[in-house]
């Protein structure tokens, strides 16, 4: 199923951006948040920058009673640099490259505990990863052309 056909489905949507915006390319899910937090106006939809520390927000993200959470961050499962792909954040494709400490499958296992929600996690493959460096400028398009659709979607299914 394409994502945007998951949003569209979605009555509750938990966005969390997750990455370190000094470290590059992994600064991929905090662009795409900050970026939908001024394109979305939709109340049921809440999108957090979760920085490096998506753990930190199990309680935001419990409370709005999502029936679906989308993890969108940096991930190396191999592919072209910049490209996206939609997967189950418990499976094994690829790993975030984010400096958080607790792997997103456990936080997902915790979350599935409290919530009866779908989660996803949409990575995108990063290359640029130093200390200090800023996004490649493909990270940084496919960033933007992603918020863009995405909030197309989410404001769509306002009521």
């Amino acid at each position: 199923m394409e994502l945007i056909d998951i949003l569209k489905k979605a009555r509750r949507v938990v966005i969390c951006g997750i990455g370190n915006e000094v470290r590059g390319d992994d600064a991929f899910g905090v662009l795409v948040a900050e970026r939908l937090k001024k394109l979305v106006k939709n109340p049921n939809v809440l999108v957090l920058n979760c920085g490096e520390v998506p753990e930190s927000y199990t309680g935001k993200i419990t409370n709005f009673e999502p029936d679906l959470v989308i993890f969108i961050d940096a991930v190396d499962f191999g592919g072209e640099h910049g490209e996206l792909i939609v997967a189950d954040p418990e499976g094994t494709i690829g790993d975030a490259v984010s400096t958080h400490s607790l792997p997103l499958r456990v936080l997902v296992g915790y979350l599935k505990t409290r919530l009866n929600a779908e989660f996803v996690l949409l990575g995108c493959q990063p290359a640029v990863l130093g200390l200090f460096q800023e996004p490649s400028e493909i990270v940084v398009e496919r960033a933007d052309a992603l918020a863009e659709s995405m909030a197309g979607a989410l404001n769509e299914t306002e009521d």
